[in-house]
């Protein structure tokens, strides 16, 4: 069997701290052992670069130890990756056909010099992240279409479709959410793209705009996976945005989207919520409805609030429906040391240990303006990637994605792993039942720390804060 670990340290390796007191361990002399890794310095001096030495066989010590076992399975994984904003999508539309096809396979493809994403979030509309706002469905003021006889999908033919396209060559079994930022606003209590709810006597016509939306797509070769009914129903500042309570969602999914998906034989994922873990109870509160319940396949949450560990809470009240990890934006110009730290910790290792199927961050792509952008809309949003023209530079949330994407596909199912606040990991087996562990040092300190896998025990030395993915 093959071993994988991802481990997260910091500055070169030399010696560590023993963990049990202050004498300093001094490794032995570097013996072969059968693992390989890969290693990201908060100090950039490695990223995701091949590594020869720093681990050793395990010997008798006193270190802690993380001990990993396939006897526990827990939820299978749909993967990790990004928004896909049609800002995004217009940046790396406009390089050339070589540049673009070249990022494209490092970002999407599965070869030694690709990083394996495997989900995307796109926006139903516009996000605030485009350079306009827009629905499928714009009239002029004052005027409705209740048989959405002018929807079109014609704003994403530009850029996103045109790219999701070129990515779908690469990884045809890529998963896509699709999630509305707001419904047409001639849909809308007050008339605008910013706040305001869903007038309930359009609630059928919204839902079949859904329809027309998943199968349009589809008419474009792109199979969307999954839909949430509205990004951060509970934010109405945003541009666009929408408001909508959990007894409005319920209702709409209960009585409208759900039957017209079955009627129109949709099998695209009902997904609730899409906002912040410090409300837990409003999905519950949708879910707890049986009529409702039947349509939904889960709920979807975002870290600007509340704590990870409430994504257990709405697993835990019902068990049966699944919970995804959507949406966590770091802020320009980043903090690679703390920015690496806090989203491994709390994202990558905590949403994962707490059932979510995905880990997707904010924005794939932003220019060196954080353009594009609405007139409302969020300025300081770092891209994971800053693309301007041609080039390429890679920011945190690249990294930071990276480190489970290339080595966590599709299908791997998280395992079992004793969990520590010092070294906080989370596990998976492959489909090709290789294993995989990303642990963080969560200490301002070098340590030294033991694998335990049945294969081949190792002890290897963590500095404080970076990233290495160790594999046997």
């Amino acid at each position: 069997m093959k071993i994988l670990i991802i481990l997260f340290t910091f500055f070169g390796i030399t010696q560590a701290c023993d963990d049990t007191d202050d004498t300093y361990y001094t490794p032995p002399e570097q013996t072969s052992v059968g693992v390989s890794y890969y290693l990201t310095s908060p100090d950039k001096t490695n990223l995701l670069t091949p590594q020869s030495n720093g681990i050793f066989p395990l010997a008798d010590n006193n270190n802690f130890t993380i001990s990993v076992s396939d006897a526990t399975i827990y939820q299978e994984m749909d993967g990790f990756g990004y928004s896909l904003t049609g800002g995004s999508a217009a940046l790396i539309n406009g390089m050339s056909s070589s540049s673009r096809s070249d990022l494209l396979q490092e970002l999407f493809g599965a070869g030694d010099n690709s990083i394996g994403v495997s989900y995307l979030r796109i926006s139903i509309g516009s996000s605030d992240l485009d350079a306009t706002t827009f629905s499928y469905n714009d009239m002029p003021n004052g005027q409705t279409d209740e048989n959405l006889n002018n929807f079109s999908l014609n704003p994403d033919m530009a850029n996103l479709i045109p790219v999701l396209n070129e990515i779908l060559a690469i990884n045809p079994n890529i998963k896509i959410l699709g999630t509305p930022w707001s419904a047409p606003t001639w849909m809308k209590t007050n008339g605008s793209t910013i706040g305001g709810e869903l007038m309930p006597q359009y609630y059928n016509t919204y839902a079949n705009y859904f329809v027309k939306y998943i199968q349009g797509m589809a008419a474009q070769g792109i199979t969307i996976d999954a839909i949430s009914i509205q990004n951060e129903p509970e934010n109405p500042h945003n541009n666009p945005s929408m408001v909508m309570s959990a007894e409005q969602q319920k209702t709409f999914i209960r009585d409208h989207l759900g039957p017209i998906f079955q009627a129109e034989n949709i099998t695209t994922k009902i997904i609730l919520f899409d906002h912040n873990l410090d409300h837990p109870e409003y999905p519950i509160s949708i879910l707890n409805d049986a009529s409702a319940k039947s349509y939904i396949d889960g709920s979807a949450f975002h870290l600007y609030a509340g704590q990870i560990s409430n994504m257990t809470l709405v697993h835990n009240a019902h068990p049966e429906k699944n919970v995804y990890f959507t949406e966590q934006w770091i802020q320009a110009p980043g903090d690679f040391y703390s920015d690496l730290r806090w989203h491994i910790r709390e994202l990558i290792v905590g949403a994962p240990r707490n059932w979510s199927k995905n880990v997707l961050e904010w924005n794939l792509a932003a220019d060196s303006n954080n353009n594009p952008h609405t007139d409302g809309g969020c300025t300081e949003c770092l891209g994971a990637i800053t693309i301007d023209g041609n080039n390429v530079e890679r920011n945190p949330g690249y990294y930071i994605i990276a480190h489970a994407s290339k080595f966590v596909p599709v299908g791997s199912v998280r395992i079992d792993s004793n969990y520590s606040v010092e070294f906080p990991n989370v596990a998976y087996k492959t489909p090709e039942d290789d294993i995989v562990v990303i642990v963080l040092n969560n200490s301002d300190t070098q340590k030294t720390l033991n694998i335990n896998v049945s294969s081949e025990p190792v002890t290897t030395v963590i500095p404080a804060g970076s990233v290495a993915t160790y594999v046997w």
